[in-house]
């Protein structure tokens, strides 16, 4: 039995949440990998392991703020897509244009937490609460410096979430069906479309996260901060913390689409 739209968004939030809490250490070390900013240690896994300690300013609201985006856009896509084909859209179309709109939405709305949370994770920082932060934010720069890095936002976010969305739909298609009563097989079927549709969204997305995280602390346009990191770095800008995003962005995504399977089974 399908389980209920209640249910469902029931299973969307439980899964975002528990794979929030996973995320934030992962997140912290991506943010601050992609920002550039100066850690103690020399080596490469000495930085990662530099960067996933205390303090973890912002924890909960950064998960809340992970929490309820992710659902939405998740839970969002679904009763979008299906609202969409029995109106007549396209199939494509159906699938790809909820979590456009959704996500984009979702930028919008979180965008000052996400920029205070991530200038928070700078060592140098003397602000230690996300409302300091804002402040300073608003007192140096104005009230809409809290949305500076916008346009880099969307286009960072808006594709990583509409190939996970896109890509989730179509493994769902391509794999092989299983018998729903044995759990193993319905559990690697879920994780092996959780885990492709994972990486597909956040191999596109790097470039555009480093623009973001640097226009945060350069206070410059998108353009001026892409001249200024390819005058830097070359074009090795554009796989700058790479491999933690590939983590922080691919690991959350996965668990909430696997996740909200268990729980849909469970809550049905």
């Amino acid at each position: 039995m399908a389980p209920k739209s209640a249910e469902q968004a029931t299973a969307y939030f439980c899964a975002s949440g528990a794979a929030a809490v996973v995320n934030f250490p992962l997140w912290k070390a991506s943010a601050m990998g992609q920002s550039g900013y100066t850690l103690h240690a020399k080596t490469m896994y000495g930085r990662m392991l530099e960067s996933l300690q205390p303090p973890w300013r912002g924890v909960f609201a950064v998960m809340g703020g992970m929490t309820w985006a992710r659902a939405a856009i998740f839970y969002g896509s679904d009763k979008g897509r299906h609202l969409l084909q029995a109106a007549g859209v396209g199939h494509s179309a159906s699938i790809a244009l909820p979590p456009l709109a959704i996500s984009t939405c979702v930028q919008v709305v979180n965008m000052p937490l996400i920029r205070c949370s991530i200038m928070l994770q700078n060592p140098t920082a003397t602000q230690t609460s996300l409302w300091q932060m804002g402040k300073h934010i608003v007192h140096k720069r104005g009230f809409f410096a809290l949305w500076h890095g916008l346009s880099a936002g969307i286009f960072k976010t808006v594709p990583k979430y509409v190939t996970a969305v896109y890509v989730k739909e179509m493994m769902d298609e391509w794999l092989a069906p299983v018998d729903s009563t044995d759990r193993t097989a319905v559990l690697v079927r879920s994780a092996k479309k959780s885990v492709i549709a994972g990486l597909a969204g956040a191999t596109l997305t790097n470039p555009l996260d480093v623009i973001r995280n640097t226009m945060f602390q350069t206070e410059t346009s998108m353009f001026q901060t892409i001249k200024h990191l390819h005058a830097k770095k070359g074009w090795r800008f554009l796989y700058q913390g790479l491999g933690k995003n590939l983590v922080a962005v691919a690991v959350p995504v996965s668990l909430t689409i696997f996740l909200t399977d268990a729980f849909s089974r469970i809550l049905a």
